[in-house]
């Protein structure tokens, strides 16, 4: 018995898919990031882009 439990603290095979399922859950949780970045609306890329636009349109024609 001691000799099965001793082969099975030796055996490295499950930690390839152990490495494979933490990358998994570092790609979906990126996924997610990116998605709450260019989502619509003031916040996000999209209203970063539209602020930056509104500060350099002032700018070079300053509002009366």
């Amino acid at each position: 018995m001691f000799s099965l439990l001793k082969t099975v603290a030796r055996d490295d095979r499950g930690v390839s898919s152990m490495e494979y399922a933490v990358l998994a859950g570092i790609v979906v949780v990126a996924v997610v990031a990116a998605g709450v970045l260019l989502q619509d609306g003031q916040t996000g890329i999209p209203g970063l882009f539209s602020q930056l636009l509104t500060k350099i349109q002032n700018q070079i024609n300053p509002p009366a």
